[in-house]
């Protein structure tokens, strides 16, 4: 399984969707986009991992580099997730409460 990546912007942050699977093979791919984005002076990133199938623990830790890597620019990394099994994850490993997690793309725009 590949990983899909799409940029867009919107209400001055730039929403990543991401599709496939994030694992230790694919990770790599969103991480560059990341740290491309973060380069460029996008420092308000919205995750949208509404088409993922799949998270590992190397996809858990791009997703934190990338939420310190905008904070080293006062900016933000919110993650898009509807999925009960990837909320798990995120619940059991205590990401939870690190992350702002929402139900769609235009929550985490409406968030600010």
């Amino acid at each position: 399984m590949d990983l899909t990546l799409t940029t867009r912007e919107a209400d001055g942050k730039t929403i990543v969707a991401v599709g496939g699977e994030i694992d230790v093979y694919t990770a790599p791919k969103l991480r560059d986009k990341i740290t491309e984005l973060v380069g460029s002076g996008s420092y308000h990133l919205v995750v949208d991992m509404q088409e993922v199938e799949f998270l590992d623990s190397t996809g858990l830790g791009v997703l934190v580099g990338g939420l310190k890597k905008v904070r080293a620019h006062d900016g933000s990394l919110q993650l898009v997730c509807n999925q009960d099994r990837l909320l798990k994850i995120f619940r059991i490993t205590g990401l939870a409460k690190v992350f702002m997690i929402h139900e769609s793309a235009d929550e985490a725009l409406a968030a600010g």
